[in-house]
């Protein structure tokens, strides 16, 4: 599922604030972050990270990337993202928010062209529970080592701060996470809910799948598509933000906005039960229909 301990990292932006200060949490949490760009620093070294100046150069004398995670101003990420896509690598995670959204649209026509995919924008990123993070998901490494417990339920979800409480609430109850993912909160993302969902069907370390969905967007309704064409066959567990709002409200960010009466809260809760997917009235609910479900399994 998108990363492990083997897979070789870079960071795009390592020695700004933020990208200094993550780099340093992703490896002490596990990951292989293996080289650092930011033009004009080529030399300097980030938390034991050699940076280069270009990806290109990093590819070549640090050798072969798997990953980028950036770290660089909005208006920056599409050339960033352009440039890690044409050097070969394979996944973004691009954490900024703001970023322009013909500028996702360019990045999405090269991944595609180059069999490439990424995560985000506006994204904390992808976890896999104990062995590698890629961006910001999960804090300190001494909370997200201690809250989240490996263990056999994925995680995907329209909010990050949800992505970690639904991974917390499962560990205070002893049940464990695989894979957690933040597909971010703008309303154009490079792999939304039902890729995802797709993803954790064919990841053996998944029996069952924690779904974070909100208002906006059609992605819980193609998820639901996804489960009614047989091309999702795992157990569903969706909780769903966004009851009270109205036509024209935004609820928490970008992506989560109904607008003509689309995107509605009833119209996705209704096309995922309809389509077999476990619905959670509450937050506090999903542990206890996660533990039910796996146990079922187990017999």
């Amino acid at each position: 599922m998108l990363v492990d301990d083997t897979t070789r990292v870079l960071i795009q932006g390592i020695t700004g604030r933020e990208g200094r200060a993550r780099a340093s949490l992703m490896k002490r949490y596990g990951t292989d972050v293996v080289a650092g760009v930011t033009p004009g620093r080529g030399g300097q070294v980030v938390e034991g990270i050699p940076v280069f100046d270009t990806v290109r150069e990093a590819w070549e004398q640090a050798g072969p990337l798997d990953a980028s995670v950036i770290f660089v101003p909005a208006p920056l990420v599409l050339d960033a993202a352009l440039e890690a896509i044409d050097a070969g690598i394979r996944l973004l995670v691009i954490v900024p928010d703001r970023v322009p959204l013909y500028d996702v649209l360019e990045i999405i026509a090269a991944a595609d062209r180059s069999n490439a995919c990424f995560i985000g924008p506006n994204t904390l990123g992808v976890l896999n529970t104990g062995r590698a993070v890629l961006g910001m998901i999960g804090g300190q490494v001494a909370s997200a080592q201690s809250w989240f417990l490996p263990g056999p339920v994925g995680i995907v979800s329209r909010s990050g701060g949800m992505t970690t409480s639904a991974a917390y609430y499962l560990a205070k109850e002893g049940i464990g996470t695989s894979t957690l993912v933040h597909v971010g909160g703008d309303m154009l993302v490079g792999l939304p809910l039902p890729s995802m969902v797709e993803r954790f069907e064919t990841d053996p370390e998944t029996e069952a799948v924690v779904l974070f969905g909100e208002i906006g967007t059609s992605q819980e309704e193609q998820v639901a598509d996804l489960i009614e064409a047989g091309r999702f066959t795992k157990p569903l567990i969706a909780y769903l933000g966004g009851k009270a709002a109205k036509d024209g409200t935004r609820f928490s960010h970008a992506g989560a906005i109904i607008e003509g009466g689309r995107g509605t809260y009833q119209s996705k809760i209704s096309r995922l039960r309809g389509a077999g997917a476990h619905i959670a009235p509450s937050l506090g609910d999903i542990p206890r229909i996660v533990g039910g479900l796996l146990q079922q399994s187990d017999r």
